[in-house]
């Protein structure tokens, strides 16, 4: 059984996540948690008068994100008949970076799938104060990240952006190797460089990289870098058509910026495909 966390504010980027998260693994058993973090709990901040003002507004909140959730889930039971799958909605006062790390551990969440535009339609608002932290702060668990309008129909072909500076780990590739072998996906791995030639360490993690993908169909692709990286594998994925950007973050690397605020709103924001942020290690 597969624990997916699916954090939402009832957009529809929110709910157009779940759908992909639904489609992307209708052959999976899961169990999907519908999370709607609501408000940070200031209130103990404040003083007692404040704080009664600030309960009725608390209040109208938690009712309406109970409200809004058992929506979603009499939608889901009614109009998604999939027997893989089972639902349960979790209304939290907390932030939503709060609420996200603490359901990874009670919860044993394998995914968390989550949109890149909220309720307000502002991507940077958004992304600023959601994604960006939860990608953050989470390092150690898998994050896809849904582009507004994407419409999943299959996942045929995926990229891997590496600089084979490291060695990579099988539990850091396997929820991108699952979703290949679901799908029977095609593995695009890129190198984005000014030059091509490979140092002993990084033909050694070559080689260890494509024992791993063994089993799977893969091709190795040189990628010229353009202005930065961040463009450089858009521009790959956009003229390849593929389905699905993965990439693992790690830190003390070429590939640091990748997990840097900017480079991460640059991809999301621009990749018109859904980012699955693999987990690194600690």
């Amino acid at each position: 059984m597969k624990n997916i966390l699916l954090p939402t504010d009832f957009s529809d980027n929110a709910w157009n996540a779940i759908f992909t998260a639904l489609k992307l693994y209708a052959n999976v058993q899961c169990k999907f948690l519908i999370l709607h973090a609501y408000e940070p709990k200031a209130m103990n901040m404040l003083g007692q008068k404040y704080q009664q003002r600030l309960g009725v507004i608390y209040d109208s909140l938690a009712q309406n994100s109970v409200q809004e959730l058992d929506k979603i889930l009499s939608y889901l039971n009614q109009n998604h008949n999939n027997q893989n799958h089972s639902f349960e909605t979790i209304s939290r006062s907390d932030t939503l970076e709060g609420s996200v790390k603490e359901l990874v551990k009670i919860k044993d969440i394998d995914l968390v799938v989550m949109g890149t535009q909220g309720a307000t339609g502002a991507k940077e608002i958004f992304m600023g104060s959601n994604t960006v932290k939860v990608l953050k702060q989470l390092k150690n668990i898998s994050i896809l990240v849904v582009p507004n309008d994407f419409n999943f129909q299959k996942l045929k072909t995926l990229v891997f952006p590496t600089d084979y500076t490291r060695k990579y780990e099988k539990f850091e590739l396997f929820p991108m190797l699952e979703l290949a072998e679901l799908w029977n996906t095609a593995i695009q791995v890129i190198y984005v460089a000014v030059e091509f030639i490979l140092t002993d360490d990084q033909k050694t993690n070559l080689k260890i990289l494509e024992e791993r993908l063994g089993a799977y169909t893969y091709t190795l692709h040189d990628i010229n870098f353009d202005d930065n990286i961040a463009q450089s594998v858009e521009r790959y994925v956009n003229e390849t058509k593929a389905d699905l950007l993965t990439m693992v973050r790690y830190r003390h690397s070429f590939w640091e910026r990748i997990i840097e605020e900017p480079i991460i709103k640059k991809i999301a924001f621009h990749s018109m495909v859904p980012v699955l942020f693999l987990p690194g290690q600690s």
